[in-house]
């Protein structure tokens, strides 16, 4: 099925590369498509007193937020591959918008849960932008370009939660949404007039497209890796956001909004990172990177655990998980890249529904051990997961190094063979 695809362009590979200016751009817009799913995280508790629902109920937003985006992942960012990237990028926008408005007038839970789950499904644009940066940029910048693209968007869900902290204290947790509507829209003109026109890279059918996603995953064991290990990673990340917004407004803290949304800036340090690992994945350390981000994830879950009652250890403790998983997540993303030029945005969907499907499953059962466990039970639950998230890692790596070893032995074993 694969065979049907066409030749990416021979820009991909002898381009002089994006300008810094449109690089910039398409990490602003990145980071403010992304930031809608992160708007709700910091007003769980306010929106649970809203709409008159349990602190648990409440808690299934984040879960119903990233079903949709994995729906939109596996069915709507493979588009970017079959469609003209800059049509498909504007018009998403103007329908993210729609659903932000939908959002804030909602008079229901179930209005706004609908909402939100049509704006995560959206709001995988910004998948789409990722991989067209990757197109457009030259073959020696690429992880610079795609790491400075998914600063702007890590950047984004750190002001995302602070952003909506804020104006749901000043104006109300509707304005949060409505202003959301407005950065799309205004983005969506901007991106219509600055935009180049990508062509499509391949030629199937939709069903045929979305096919060829499975088969991308039965035929490059880099890629199961990787999503193996991003799944595990955003589920980690998921853990500790579907929960830090309930410890923070319970005891001992008691804070409101505005603080609960300051604490999204204990993460700029994963933001900063992305573009350091996407240097560091261009000179071949991509490897070495992951191994180092796991270890970070796994050892941040101590510092977290102290965080129940120490605010200076919760800080830390985000700060260096948001670290460990943003720049694995870049690392995954450079190696995934490495593997099909004309297939980039089938890549990014196998990639992205493993890792943020990894988020729902985590986020739902996060939701059920704070309710039952408290703090304690979900440093647990993050630690095991990291745990078992690096112990893959490690095996696999080894395992791929057995068969290179094997491959390259076997000539040599079959030549003595012959000779006696």
């Amino acid at each position: 099925m694969l065979a049907t695809v066409s030749a990416e362009p021979a820009s991909d590979h002898s381009s002089p590369g994006a300008s810094r200016g449109l690089v910039l751009l398409l990490a602003v817009s990145c980071g403010a498509a992304v930031a809608n799913l992160y708007y709700a995280q910091p007003l769980l508790d306010t929106l649970a007193g809203a709409f008159g629902v349990s602190n648990g109920t409440a808690g299934l937003l984040v879960t119903i937020t990233q079903i949709g985006f994995v729906v939109g992942l596996a069915l709507l960012v493979p588009l970017g591959d079959l469609h003209e990237r800059r049509r498909m990028i504007t018009v998403t926008m103007l329908v993210t918008a729609a659903s932000l408005v939908l959002a804030a007038v909602a008079p229901g839970f179930a209005v706004f849960a609908a909402a939100i789950l049509i704006i995560g499904v959206t709001s995988t644009v910004a998948q789409v932008i990722v991989p067209m940066s990757s197109s457009l940029a030259s073959e020696n910048e690429r992880g610079q370009v795609v790491g400075t693209v998914m600063s702007g968007l890590l950047f984004g869900i750190l002001v995302a939660r602070t952003v909506s902290g804020v104006v749901a204290a000043a104006l109300s947790w509707r304005a949060v949404f409505a202003l959301g509507a407005v950065a799309m829209v205004t983005l969506a003109a901007v991106l219509h007039r600055t935009l180049p026109k990508v062509p499509p890279t391949a030629k199937l059918s939709y069903t045929g497209l979305l096919g060829s996603v499975l088969s991308l995953i039965r035929e490059e064991p880099l890629l199961r890796q990787r999503m193996i290990i991003g799944m595990l990673d955003f589920g980690c990340f998921s853990v500790l956001w579907t929960s830090a917004a309930f410890l923070l407004a319970g005891a001992p803290y008691h804070y409101g909004n505005a603080v609960i949304g300051l604490f999204g800036l204990a993460g700029a340090a994963g933001a900063i990172a992305a573009s350091v690992s996407g240097r560091l994945a261009d000179r071949g350390y991509g490897g070495r990177t992951t191994t180092v981000s796991l270890i970070i994830v796994l050892a941040s879950w101590a510092v977290l655990a102290a965080g129940k009652t120490s605010v200076v250890a919760l800080i830390i403790g985000i700060a260096a998980l948001d670290l460990g998983v943003q720049s694995a997540h870049i690392a995954n993303q450079s190696a995934i890249y490495t593997l099909r030029p004309d297939a980039r945005s089938r890549l990014t969907t196998a990639y992205m529904v493993a890792f943020f499907m990894g988020g729902a499953v985590l986020s739902a059962i996060t939701a059920v051990i704070y309710a039952s466990s408290g703090w304690s039970g979900v440093c647990i639950l993050g630690a095991a997961t990291a745990g078992l998230a690096l112990v893959y890692w490690a095996a696999s790596e080894l395992i791929g190094r057995d068969r290179q070893r094997g491959t390259a032995r076997r000539p040599l074993t079959e030549g003595a063979g012959s000779s006696d």
